[in-house]
């Protein structure tokens, strides 16, 4: 089974069974959740002699689905569960790496003047990124390293890439921004307050800059809303949308911790989330950066709520008093995205893993709110 295919599962809420067969530790950090979806973990070493143990954990009346880390002990232990007579079993292609790596593109939907907004979800990691579509140019929007994906979709829609845009500088996941822009000589957009260390040149993603695509001026309008980073910007595109990064969610609000700035970034969080986001329209519709937890995936898998609908109903939007904002931005955090001081390296150009190293850096949950449920 693809990881395309599992997303089509997850995405439409369809029943199956999944042996995750990685050690506890893996499992316990990272798994594949989905409505529909059923799992259990056995390691691996516990299936070596056989998979009699497995067996009447597996019930025989749903499709089952054996993964591991890379397939190679997948495709073991689903061969023995067939050769014990059972039917309807898939490994994972690539494993649990090929479905921290995995885009699926979903529509969000259509711009006032002919053009169109998706949503690429990383459903294996919680990752959205967007690309913006009008009169044969797009902009991208917190691009992930899997450039080739972005590439594609804009060809298969006869665009050219004229943009590319971070919210802010990411600590979770290593930015293709900026060689996604190389690549299709477009221009790279990054907050000036989080550029301060930035080996690289850029152009400033900041208030009273608007960024065009296409002939039918499809304005994006960057909003500074400093609080997860003190640069980080909100993009509203066509009037339509609000592209919040990772300063807000649909069922929480970004961290101000992963710069070692918790304590100094509270307040700007607060002004962000409570005044400055006021002070927007109610029907914007919400398009974060990230979800924590798979329930957030609405039809067709698409993460987006209204704007006016989160202040009704996102706790970290309806905390009246001031301390208690503070304390709940500032303790008893969960933990902090693995290897997220060296990606904030990578991203700052300070340093250049190998491909196989980025892959490593970036296995597990992104973390960036400050609910983890």
């Amino acid at each position: 089974m693809t990881s395309h295919e599992l997303a089509r599962i997850v995405f439409h809420h369809k029943e199956l069974f999944i042996l995750d067969v990685r050690n506890e530790t893996e499992f316990s950090d990272w798994k594949i959740e989905g409505k529909g979806i059923e799992i259990i973990n056995i390691p691996y070493f516990d299936l070596i002699d056989g998979v009699d143990s497995a067996l009447d954990k597996i019930p025989e009346n749903k499709p089952l689905l054996v993964v591991c880390a890379k397939e190679g002990s997948s495709v073991f232990v689903a061969e023995q569960i067939v050769e014990a007579g059972r039917t309807n079993v898939s490994y994972l292609e690539g494993g649990m790496k090929a479905w921290s790596e995995h885009l699926e593109p979903v529509k969000v939907g259509d711009l006032k003047d002919g053009g169109s907004l998706y949503q690429f979800v990383r459903i294996g990691k919680g990752c959205l990124s967007y690309m913006v579509l009008s009169n044969g140019e797009a902009a991208v929007v917190d691009t992930l390293r899997m450039t080739d994906v972005f590439e594609q979709f804009a060809r298969e829609k006869n665009v050219k890439i004229a943009h590319t845009i971070d919210t802010h500088l990411h600590a979770d996941h290593i930015s293709g921004g900026r060689q996604l822009a190389a690549k299709e000589g477009a221009t790279y957009w990054l907050p000036p307050k989080d550029a301060t260390e930035v080996t690289f040149s850029y152009e400033s993603l900041e208030d009273g800059k608007e960024i065009e695509v296409g002939k039918s001026k499809i304005n994006i309008q960057p909003v500074y809303s400093p609080g997860h980073t003190i640069g980080s910007t909100s993009l509203i595109v066509d009037d339509q949308y609000l592209l919040t990064g990772d300063i807000l969610f649909i069922t929480s609000i970004g961290r101000p911790d992963l710069a070692g700035k918790a304590e100094d970034w509270v307040g700007d969080l607060r002004t962000t989330l409570y005044t400055r986001f006021k002070e927007l329209s109610n029907d914007l519709i919400v398009l974060p950066a990230h979800f924590g937890k798979v329930t957030e995936l609405g039809e067709g898998g698409k993460v987006a709520a209204r704007l006016g609908d989160l202040y009704q109903d996102n706790p970290g939007l309806n905390i009246t008093d001031e301390a208690e904002f503070r304390r709940t931005v500032t303790e008893n955090l969960p933990p902090q995205p693995n290897a997220y001081q060296e990606i904030r390296q990578t991203n700052m150009g300070k340093i250049n893993p190998s491909e196989e190293e980025q892959r490593e850096m970036e296995i597990g949950p992104n973390r960036c709110a400050v609910h983890d449920q």
